[in-house]
């Protein structure tokens, strides 16, 4: 799209319904992809413009007829072209995301916050969760998001959350602080268990890099955006599951539960494990790919060699 029609809608365009409509348009033309946090171009364009003049969605309609001052004009354009031109999802131009209806810092270091697992967190994983977690653990936690969610759903426990990136670690320990949990809260890095010693858990919940290399390739540009080491786990997008898996029973107390969100590559688990007894979860909010363990099953499946 040329420069000058990005510099036109600053003189042409009043209003903040006329910036969202006009963004919409845009990212529709420009066949932009939606899936970090909404999913088309109207809410994409209105989360930007409202960014811009310091609200949050949703605002009451009245305000959309609200007329705009240039500096803020200027901003929304900004951020427009930048979403056009470099395909970078709105969530890591406004450095923000919400998760189980909580707001998150984030940053390019670290995946944007999106899996369905927080629906589970709201329903405190309710029935499959039968006691009250002391202990938990978000593995591969990124931004903290599924950790931090965790231990607003139960306020009595102690949470850690760990990653082997010291980035993604950071911007972690900035929601902590942001959201006053750490007194319950930690940050720990490790490369799964590897450095996490004898520690047990109560439940354990991971969103692990699960893509295979196949679907790498062909996603839409804005997962390019994203830190290719929360995406990536080789060929068959298995290589940290089974990692995980043979592991995660000397992390788990021996009522412990295991939760894992691997996505589209639950097909290829299932092939490469038949006689573990995966439980897959259904979401009402849309989903897939998640299972629960027991640690029960987790130690009957080692003790077979089914691990």
């Amino acid at each position: 799209m040329p420069a000058t029609d990005w510099k036109s809608a600053i003189h042409e365009l009043k209003t903040l319904r006329d910036y969202i409509r006009w963004g919409a348009s845009r990212f529709r033309a420009a066949e932009l992809y939606f899936g970090h946090g909404t999913d088309n171009a109207y809410d994409e364009a209105e989360l930007l413009v409202l960014h811009a003049v310091h609200f949050t969605p949703p605002v009451d309609d009245h305000w959309l007829d609200a007329r705009l001052v240039t500096e803020e004009r200027e901003r929304i354009v900004q951020l427009f072209e930048r979403r056009v031109n470099e395909r970078i999802p709105a969530a890591y131009l406004i450095g923000e995301s919400w998760f189980a209806g909580l707001p998150f810092k984030i940053d390019s270091n670290v995946l944007v916050p999106r899996s369905p697992i927080a629906e589970l967190i709201e329903k405190r994983f309710e029935p499959w969760l039968t006691e009250e977690p002391e202990y938990i653990l978000d593995l591969c936690t990124g931004s903290g998001c599924i950790g931090i969610a965790c231990a607003y759903a139960f306020p009595e426990a102690a949470v850690d959350l760990s990653d082997i990136s010291p980035e993604a670690l950071a911007v972690a320990e900035g929601n902590i602080a942001a959201h006053h949990l750490e007194d319950r809260v930690r940050a720990i890095q490790s490369d799964l268990f590897s450095d996490l010693n004898s520690l047990r858990y109560d439940l354990i919940v991971s969103n692990p890099p699960y893509v295979d290399a196949d679907d790498l390739a062909e996603m839409p540009a804005e997962y390019h955006a994203e830190p290719a080491i929360g995406l990536a786990s080789g060929p068959d997008g298995l290589d940290f599951t089974r990692r995980l898996l043979r592991e995660a029973e000397a992390h788990l107390s021996e009522n412990g539960m295991l939760v894992v969100e691997v996505g589209n590559s639950w097909v290829a688990l299932e092939e490469a494990y038949p006689h573990i007894p995966f439980t897959w979860l259904e979401f009402e909010r849309g989903g897939h790919g998640v299972f629960v363990l027991t640690s029960g099953q987790l130690r009957m499946a080692a003790e077979q060699g089914l691990l």
